[in-house]
């Protein structure tokens, strides 16, 4: 019996979930490459090793950007060494369900699920989830009631919000922000206060050390070390939390935009449903600090990280392709 996978195919990173073993694989979406042959050396972790370290010879490289495809023939490579992972065992191609975002064009689209079936997955067993609906499945949000729930999803590259009904998504908005616009974010920032440059990895880890979307009663201090762009040595300095809100406020502000859209949007009824539930927090995004509570306090509505929030669209992806029959009038590209 084919195994079935589901794999939530993320800027930062990508899960993989297999039936019956839950996540089994989760790893950046980072491939490192050969400069002379253009053949992958290296996937996922062992990849994001060199990431700012490697030599001319090597080239790591990011092939998603904003939730989609920007280098194929390098996803298909990365999805194929993903899916072997997970299949090991296996002699038959693995039904898969990938997850993207909501806003995706029919182009786009095509070139995931093409991208799926040449990395190893079953031609006819192979299907597309939209981002928000996966995430409310993966959240235990109970999808198939006539009643409004809006999942606000905010992943490496995108942040989806949207309004699911009866299996379906009735409002949604995509917009191309996510945790890798706050790391550019707080580089910025410190290059433009400090004159100190940073990586992408540094700046990734600041954000989870000490960021917060509204300003700690006990704010927290963090020593980063970067390169003086005035004298080019290595320079040591001490940042605060109060300095990263600060420096995130304009990929926060896009994200408020969007959930407001989307509120605005909504049918009456199910804006009802929305206010006596509350809105639900996924994607690794929503464990920056006091994100939630800033998003109470913009639009009036409770808001809550769901449990495993980073995990819930890959749980979801693999729950959608394990009662497939049920969710088929709502899947995209499916050509089965």
């Amino acid at each position: 019996m084919a195994r079935k996978i589901g794999i939530d195919l993320g800027t930062a990173n990508v899960l993989v979930y297999v039936k019956g073993k839950g996540i089994v694989l989760s790893e950046p979406s980072v491939v490192a490459l050969s400069t002379k042959t253009g053949r992958p050396r290296a996937v996922g972790v062992d990849a994001l090793e060199m990431l700012g370290r490697e030599p001319g010879s090597i080239e790591v490289v990011r092939p998603m950007r904003n939730g989609v495809i920007a280098d194929y023939v390098v996803t298909e490579a990365m999805l194929r060494h993903f899916i072997r992972k997970a299949n090991a065992g296996s002699i038959s191609r693995p039904a898969v369900m990938v997850c993207i975002p909501a806003g995706v064009t029919s182009v786009e689209m095509r070139a995931v699920r093409d991208a799926a079936i040449q990395a190893g997955a079953h031609p006819k067993h192979t299907y597309l989830i939209r981002e928000p609906l996966a995430a409310a499945i993966g959240a235990n949000i109970p999808t198939a009631r006539a009643s409004g729930n809006l999942v606000i999803d905010i992943g490496g590259g995108t942040t989806e919000v949207a309004v699911v009904s009866l299996n379906d998504i009735v409002v949604s908005t995509s917009v191309r922000v996510g945790g890798v616009k706050f790391d550019e974010a707080i580089a910025s920032y410190i290059k433009r206060k400090y004159n100190v440059a940073i990586g992408e990895r540094t700046a990734e880890s600041i954000k989870v050390e000490v960021g917060s979307a509204l300003p700690l009663e006990q704010p927290l201090l963090m020593q980063v070390r970067g390169r003086d762009q005035v004298a080019g040595l290595p320079k040591t300095i001490q940042v605060s939390s109060s300095e990263i809100t600060e420096a995130i406020q304009e990929p926060l502000e896009a994200i408020i935009n969007a959930v407001r859209a989307v509120l605005v949007e909504t049918p009456p009824e199910l804006a009802s449903d929305i206010i006596d539930k509350g809105m639900v927090m996924t994607g690794g995004g929503s464990m920056l600090r006091r994100i939630n509570e800033l998003l109470t306090e913009v639009t009036g509505v409770p808001c809550y990280v769901a449990d495993q929030p980073a995990n819930c669209v890959a749980i979801g992806t693999g729950l959608a392709l394990e009662n497939i029959n049920i969710l088929r009038d709502s899947l995209s590209g499916d050509e089965s």
